[in-house]
C-alpha cells in the first residue's frame, strides 16, 4: 500500500508554507516552489482566505498550507483543518457503491425498485443503477429542486415517483446530485445502514481515513475551518441527499491519502480494493471524457482545453456513447467540488504515480483550479520516475 503522507508543511502567521523539517525536506522545498508558483496567484486572484494542497509522488505525499482557515479567530490552516470538499464527495459515493457490489449486496444493473419498493412502477425505476451513478438516467436536474429541499427527507420518495425524464436511460447524460444522490442511497441501502453510518462506521476506517468525515464530530469542530461567500463565513446547509452528494468533509492529508489508494490498492482489504478498482471502469463516452463512477477520466497526457472541456459539460444534457470496455492506454482521473463556501479540486494518474489536491475555504472559478492542478500535476510528471 502507498505510505500515507509525509509530515507535513507547515504554516506560519503570515500563511506562507514552508516544509517541515523530516526526510525528504529537499524534494518537499523543490515541490513547494511548483505548489506556489500555481496557488499563490489563485489566492491573490479570488481573496482566498485559505488552502490547503497536497501533492503525492512515488508513494510520497506532501502537504502545503496557506492562510487563515478563519478570518474571525485568524486561525491558521494546518495540516488538521477541515475542508468541505463539495462534488468530490461523489467519489466516496461511488466508491460505498462498488463496495456493495463487491459483497454482493447489489449489482449495477439493479434498479432501484428493488430496494425501494415506493419507486416500482415508475418512470425512475427504468433506469439502472449504473445510469443513477453515471448521470444517464434520462435527465435528472443539477440540483434537487426548491420545492422539494423544503420537504426535507419526506419529500424525496414523491419527487423521484413523480419525476418526468427527458430522455431514454442510457442515451444522454445530465450532472445531477438527485442522480447520483438516490445511487448512493440506494447503496446503503443494500448495506442495511443508513449513508453516514455505512460511509462513517464501514469504508472510511477500512480506507484509514481517520479525519474524514459526513457529521463533524464534536471533537472536530475546533480544525473545521470556515468557508466564505464574500466577507461571510458559511458552512453547508443540510439537504436532501446532501451526505451522498456533497457531504464529505476531510483534510488534504486524507484525501491526498485516498488518491495514493486509487493510485495503489494493492494492500487494501480485498472488497474494499475491488470497490477502487470498480470505480475505475470507464461506462460512457462524453466528448474526450470518459465518465466512469464519480471519476471522470481522459487519456493522458492531454492538452489544458480538452480537460477544461469535459469539465464544463456539467449542465448541459449530451449524447453518451456507451462503451464496452475502458479505453487502454494511461488514464488521468479529476473531479471538482464544490459548496457555498468551499472550492476543490483532485486530479491523478495512476500510472504515473502522481496526484494533487486542492482545498480552498471559498468558491472560485473551476476554470482556474483545473489549470492551477493541471500545471501541478504536469510539473510532477517531469519530477517522477
Amino acid at each position: 500500500m502507498p505510505s500515507a503522507a509525509q509530515p507535513a508543511a507547515a504554516t506560519d502567521p503570515a500563511g506562507t508554507a514552508r516544509p517541515s523539517d523530516t526526510p525528504g525536506t529537499t524534494e518537499a522545498a523543490t515541490l513547494r516552489a511548483v505548489v506556489d508558483a500555481a496557488v499563490r496567484p489563485l489566492i491573490a486572484k479570488h481573496d482566498i482566505p485559505g488552502m490547503a494542497v497536497a501533492v503525492t509522488i512515488d508513494g510520497r505525499a506532501y502537504v502545503y498550507n496557506y492562510g487563515l482557515a478563519s478570518r474571525e479567530s485568524r486561525q491558521p490552516v494546518g495540516d488538521a483543518t477541515l475542508f468541505e470538499v463539495g462534488s468530490v464527495s461523489k467519489t466516496f459515493n461511488a466508491t460505498l457503491a462498488a463496495y456493495a457490489v463487491a459483497r454482493g449486496k447489489m449489482s449495477l444493473d439493479d434498479h432501484p425498485g428493488r430496494f425501494l419498493p415506493a419507486l416500482q412502477g415508475h418512470p425512475v425505476d427504468r433506469a439502472t443503477l449504473l445510469q443513477l451513478g453515471t448521470y444517464t438516467a434520462g435527465g435528472l436536474p443539477l440540483q434537487v429542486p426548491d420545492e422539494v429541499e423544503a420537504k426535507g427527507p419526506a419529500g424525496m420518495t414523491r419527487y423521484f415517483q413523480d419525476w418526468k425524464p427527458v430522455a431514454a436511460p442510457g442515451e444522454k447524460r445530465l450532472y445531477s446530485n438527485p442522480s447520483i444522490g438516490l445511487f448512493g442511497h440506494v447503496a446503503a441501502v443494500a448495506l442495511q445502514q443508513g449513508y453516514a453510518d455505512a460511509m462513517e462506521s464501514d469504508l472510511l476506517p477500512k480506507l484509514g481515513l481517520t479525519h474524514t468525515h459526513v457529521r463533524v464530530p464534536a471533537s472536530a469542530m475546533g480544525d473545521y475551518a470556515s468557508g466564505y461567500r464574500g466577507d461571510k463565513p458559511v458552512r453547508v446547509n443540510p439537504g436532501v441527499l446532501d451526505a451522498e452528494a456533497y457531504g464529505i468533509k476531510t483534510t488534504a492529508a486524507d484525501l491526498i491519502r485516498f488518491v495514493q489508494l486509487n493510485i495503489d490498492p494493492s494492500g487494501l482489504d480485498p472488497m474494499v480494493r475491488r470497490a477502487i478498482e470498480g470505480t475505475h471502469v470507464g461506462y460512457y463516452e462524453v466528448g474526450a471524457m470518459t465518465q466512469a463512477l464519480g471519476w471522470e477520466q481522459y487519456a493522458y497526457p492531454l492538452a489544458l482545453e480538452p480537460l477544461q472541456a469535459g469539465n464544463a459539460i456539467a449542465r448541459q444534457l449530451v449524447p453518451v456513447k456507451r462503451l464496452a470496455a475502458t479505453p487502454e492506454g494511461t488514464r488521468l482521473f479529476n473531479k471538482t467540488g464544490s459548496t457555498g463556501g468551499f472550492g476543490a479540486y483532485v486530479l491523478y494518474v495512476p500510472a504515473r504515480r502522481i496526484g494533487v489536491v486542492m482545498l480552498a475555504n471559498r468558491v472560485y472559478p473551476n476554470e482556474d483550479r483545473i489549470t492551477a492542478g493541471y500545471e501541478i500535476l504536469n510539473r510532477l510528471a517531469q519530477t517522477s520516475k
